[in-house]
Parts: structure tokens; C-alpha cells; sequence
């Protein structure tokens, strides 16, 4: 009952508040389970929630509380779901993180999600458990404002677009040869999808199957995803990334995209041909059907930042009404941006800014600064990612019971550095000593300070090479105040942060050779993940967990027990 008290509480506050008066208690059941699917043409199996991968979008607006019910009917793994986006204000349990906020929720069993959504936006959900993402348990949230409100920008038509990148290996398969000796990298994705489909080439089947079915491009599964638009109305597309390994590039041939929205935040308006969006990431753009209504045109994505020549693009069709939905474009899709070419995906990160009349001030100053360095190890022959060399590890407790129950055998209660030695590491080579040490200690925040990120990137094993990480926080949004080439010079690049309308996001990446300066508030009682989005290399530690308020954290619930140290709580 305690759960339920506190989110009336907190409906009751918005109400005080004026915030709205009209908050509503919306409620899903879902049941996930294995089936086969064929989203690219190729069968295999994934994981769907109420027979659909995406799953269902949850539409709701601000302040209404959502309740969802999940029924675990795999036969052998357990889960997790994560509500992306959401700060899970008074509700830390529920974040949907395994192993930090809850045990998993085992096979046969059902498992209550309940939490108010507190900001409009354009969110996800998602497998919060091993790297079950990239098997297909994800979906939209989309969050409107109260009745009576509008947006700062028109369009007439809301429509939202999820991007994704898609393997033939069952992630239990990718996930042994990450952890293998010698190490079995997961390769680039065989195919991209939109909106949970894509086309894969059946003829480069290393190996011709004697099942016709397993590989078969008439299957409806994999028909392109059509998007049918009004000649003349003005389109809001909510476009998010969830993928797997890659950052992309999103665009619908022929028209301009105006992005008015990031991670829920209104973004000062400005126009791209090309959205780059990385994992986690989630855009409005505006489009307006205003190009000849006699034909129709591609929407492609493609893949950025990594060589991928045998991932082919993700094609669909944006349809004019009322031309046929099956007409192909008269022509051939548009090119892809230069993979290798950062210099317009960090304008692009440097152009986002908070809107005109819109914008959260941030701090002045800082009362804590923590730099994270980004490498590539080994411990044991096993490659890992490290962060100031330590690399990240689940505890079998999860972290927020252990904290509010003081368990201090679950992890280890020595705190990671706070950063590495800027003076004399080499960030454009490979590191001689490729060594790193494994840890599940936290970093213990002062509640309600402000805690400033510096993410450093740096070369990986292979030579003069460094990859892009798109970092995820919890629990919080932050101010991205900067980004920059080269080493992080901490006497100087500080004075060159934006402190007049930084854009508060929860998803930020740091691009090859670079750094990201971000701020947060540490005001979310909890416990609470910071990790980069991309699944193999959240699995092979890259992540780090922030405690905060743990005091303040009311009675935890009994659902999320169960495991390690939790049990007979």
C-alpha cells in the first residue's frame, strides 16, 4: 500500500500545483513472451509483448499515473523494464533496472509496475536485463500535455517512429562470445530497422537453408514500414533510437526535418537534412507534406560512426495520400552521410539548445566534478570496457535494496575513482598496460548537490581507433553544457560552457577522440544507473551506479525482492 500512497501524494501535489486537474490512472496488461518473427525476413525468435515487437505504445499525459501489470511467460529467462526517460520521482523501485532497483521478474510470474509520469515528452521502454533489448522487448511512450495546454510549435498529425538495428544471433549467443577467451566480437547488425522493419538480403546466406521459411522476402513481417501523409499538413514524427551497437543517421528523402524536441525538452528550432541519433536518443521533428503529392519517397537510415559495408540501409515509404501504399519511389534512395565524418554530428550535438521561453537555468557552479575516462581492457584475457579502469559489475543484490537496508556485504563499499591521470594518459593511443580491475562499488552523491560529468573518450584496443558512446542517466535529466575535441583541458574548457540555454537531455553522446561536459542536480532520492546505451558494451562493463538520498527513499515495495541478499526481507 505504501507505493500507492506515495503516488497519491504526488498526484495530490500536482494538483496544488496547478499542474493539471484532470490526472488519470491508465492500466496495461502484458504478457512477453518467445515467438518467431521475421521483422528483416529472416525468422528467428524474439521477444514481444502481447504478440507485437515494438510493443504497444503507452500514450498518456502529464501527471496521469501508469499502471502496468507484465506476465513473464519466457520458459527460461527472467526480466526487467525500463521506463526511459522517466525519472520515477518518489517511485525509485520501479525505474525497471535489474540487479540496481529490483530483482528480476522470474518465468511464471507477474510483476506491477506503477508511476506517474511527470513531463510531456517522447519516451521508450525497455528489457532492462542481460541484453534482452536486442531481442526485441521494447516500445513507445508518449506524453502529452493536460487538457486545455498546447505545444510551442503546430503540426497536425503526431505521429512516432522507432529505429533499430537487428541481429540473427540470439543475444545469449552474442553475449558467450563477448565473454569468451579469445574474445568473439558480435560484428555489425545484418540489418536496420524502422519502426520494427527492415529487408535483409536472403541471398547472402553464407550457408542456403533447405526451409524455405527461414529466410523470405514476400513474408509480411518485413514489408516496409509506410508512413501515409496529407499533401500540405504538417507532420510532428517522434523519432527514437533503441538500437543495439549503432549510431545512424534518419531522413525522409526530399524534405526538411525541423527539430523542435529532445528527451522530452524543447530544442530552440533548427532544420537538418539528416537526423544523427544515437541509442537512447529520442527527436520531435516537424515535416511538412509539401513536396509533389503524385509520388512518394524514401525514409532511410543508415548507419554512422562504424564501418558497416554489409548492414544495408533501413528503407521505408512516406506515402502521399492518395497514392498507393505499395508505389515505390520513382527513385533510388538517397546516400548515406560519410560514415567516418564526425565533424556534422558534433554540429549538430553543439546546435541543440533549450527553446526561447523554455529554458531550466542551470547552477552556476558545481560542488562535485567526477571525470570518467572510457577505455577498452582485459581482465584475464576477457575484453572489457573500463571506466577510470575499473569495469562495472552486477551485484546479485540489487543496489537500492542493499542501501536502504544497509547491507553492506552485497557490493563492495570502496567507492570508484573520481577520475584518472589527465597529466600523463595518452588518449589517441592504445594504452600499454591493457589490464583493468573489476568492481561494484558506487559513487555516494550529497543529496541536492550539484554534480558536475566530464566523459572522456579515448582509444580502444585497436589502433587509432575510438568509438562512440552514448551515455544514459537515470533517474534525472541533465544540462549538457559542452562538447569538445581532444583531451578535456580542465583549466580552460570549463570557461567555455554554455551556462545561458544549455538543453537538458538524459541521453548525450561523446563522440570519437572527444569529450561531454554535463550537470545534474543529485534532488531523486535512489539509486540510480549511468551507462552507455549500447548493449554489448553495457554487458562488458561500462557503467557506472549514483546514490543518492537513500534516506529519504520510502518502504520498498516486496515485489522487488526475492534475490541475493533480499531474500526473507
Amino acid at each position: 500500500m505504501v507505493p500507492v500512497m506515495f503516488l497519491l501524494l504526488i498526484q495530490l501535489i500536482a494538483l496544488l500545483n496547478g499542474y493539471g486537474v484532470e490526472a488519470r490512472i491508465r492500466q496495461y496488461k502484458w504478457e512477453v513472451k518467445n515467438e518467431f518473427k521475421s521483422p528483416d525476413c529472416y525468422r528467428k525468435m524474439v521477444i514481444t509483448i502481447n504478440g507485437r515487437t515494438p510493443g504497444p505504445t503507452i500514450r498518456t499525459q502529464q501527471n496521469d499515473t501508469i499502471i502496468v501489470e507484465v506476465t513473464n511467460s519466457l520458459f527460461t529467462e527472467n526480466i526487467a523494464i525500463h521506463w526511459h526517460g522517466i525519472r520515477q520521482i518518489g517511485t525509485p523501485w520501479f525505474d525497471g533496472s535489474e540487479g540496481i532497483t529490483q530483482c528480476p521478474i522470474l518465468p511464471g510470474t507477474t510483476f506491477k509496475y506503477q508511476f506517474v509520469v511527470d513531463r510531456p515528452g517522447t519516451y521508450v521502454y525497455h528489457a532492462h536485463y542481460g541484453m534482452q533489448r536486442d531481442s526485441g522487448l521494447y516500445g513507445s511512450i508518449i506524453v502529452g500535455l493536460p487538457d486545455g495546454e498546447s505545444e510551442p510549435f503546430a503540426y497536425d498529425y503526431d505521429r512516432n517512429i522507432i529505429l533499430n538495428d537487428w541481429y540473427h544471433n540470439s543475444t545469449t549467443e552474442q553475449a558467450v562470445g563477448l565473454s569468451k577467451v579469445p574474445f568473439q566480437w558480435i560484428g555489425e547488425p545484418q540489418s536496420l530497422l524502422i519502426h520494427g522493419r527492415g529487408r535483409f538480403n536472403c541471398s547472402s546466406l553464407s550457408v542456403p537453408s533447405s526451409d524455405p521459411g527461414l529466410c523470405n522476402t514476400t513474408n509480411p513481417d518485413c514489408s516496409p514500414f509506410r508512413l501515409i501523409v496529407v499533401p500540405g499538413k504538417t507532420y510532428r514524427l517522434r523519432v527514437s533510437s533503441l538500437t543495439s551497437l549503432s549510431a545512424l543517421s534518419f531522413q525522409i528523402e526530399g524534405h526538411n526535418l525541423t527539430v523542435v524536441e529532445a528527451d522530452g525538452h524543447y530544442v530552440e528550432p533548427f532544420v537538418v537534412q539528416n537526423l544523427f541519433i544515437y541509442s537512447g536518443e529520442t527527436y520531435s521533428v516537424l515535416v511538412k507534406a509539401d513536396q509533389d503529392p503524385t509520388t512518394n519517397y524514401w525514409i532511410t537510415s543508415n548507419i554512422v560512426s562504424r564501418p558497416a559495408p554489409n548492414t544495408p540501409p533501413g528503407q521505408g515509404v512516406l506515402v502521399y495520400y492518395p497514392n498507393h501504399p505499395r508505389r515505390s519511389p520513382p527513385t533510388i534512395p538517397p546516400a548515406a552521410p560519410v560514415w567516418n565524418d564526425s565533424r556534422p554530428r558534433m554540429a549538430q550535438s553543439q546546435a541543440i539548445k533549450a527553446r526561447r521561453g523554455y529554458i531550466h537555468i542551470p547552477p552556476a557552479v558545481s560542488d562535485r566534478v567526477i571525470v570518467f575516462l572510457n577505455t577498452q581492457n582485459e581482465i584475464n584475457g576477457r575484453r572489457r570496457w573500463s571506466v577510470n579502469n575499473v569495469s562495472f559489475t552486477h551485484p546479485h543484490t540489487p543496489y537500492l535494496i542493499a542501501l536502504k537496508h544497509n547491507l553492506t556485504q552485497a557490493f563492495d563499499q570502496n567507492p570508484p575513482p573520481d577520475g584518472y591521470d589527465f597529466l600523463n594518459y595518452d588518449i589517441y593511443e592504445r594504452h600499454p598496460n591493457a589490464n583493468t580491475t573489476s568492481s561494484n562499488g558506487i559513487y555516494r552523491l550529497n543529496f541536492n548537490s550539484t554534480v558536475d560529468i566530464i566523459l572522456q573518450n579515448a582509444n580502444t584496443m585497436n589502433p587509432k581507433n575510438s568509438e562512440t558512446h552514448p551515455w544514459h542517466l537515470h533517474g534525472h535529466d541533465f544540462w549538457v553544457l559542452g562538447y569538445g575535441e581532444g583531451k578535456f583541458d580542465m583549466f580552460n574548457d570549463p570557461n567555455k560552457y554554455n551556462l545561458v540555454n544549455p538543453i537538458m537531455k538524459n541521453t548525450v553522446p561523446v563522440h570519437p577522440f572527444g569529450w561531454t561536459a554535463l550537470r545534474f542536480k543529485a534532488d531523486n532520492p535512489g539509486a540510480w544507473s549511468f551507462h552507455c546505451h549500447i548493449e554489448s558494451h553495457f554487458f562488458m562493463g561500462m557503467g557506472v551506479v549514483f546514490a543518492e538520498g537513500i534516506e529519504k527513499v520510502g518502504k520498498l515495495p516486496s515485489s522487488i525482492m526475492g534475490c541475493g541478499q533480499t531474500q526473507g526481507l
